[in-house]
């Protein structure tokens, strides 16, 4: 059985990185750091939004920046089904 993150890029997902700067609760003045990673669809991110929305309504460091990453695992060219299997001896 295929592992979920295979079953996801077979479907087009992308891994995508979203590098997320925020300012600080306790400190406004200053900005941290946070690394998402997670298998999105680009260019709409529909994963990459449902968290920042979770972000913006549950947690107290408000979004200053987001800077993204995304790479196709695998493309077209590279998997193909194949219907035999064709053996020399």
């Amino acid at each position: 059985m295929a592992g979920r993150d295979f079953l996801l890029q077979i479907q087009g997902y992308g891994l995508t990185t979203a590098e997320i700067h925020y300012r600080m609760p306790d400190h406004p003045a200053l900005l941290q750091s946070y690394v998402w990673q997670e298998y999105d669809v680009a260019p709409d991110f529909p994963t990459l939004k449902r968290f920042l929305d979770f972000w913006a309504r549950e947690l107290e460091g408000p979004l200053y920046s987001v800077r993204v990453a995304h790479k196709r695992l695998i493309t077209p060219a590279e998997w193909r089904a194949v219907d035999g299997v064709l053996t020399i001896h």
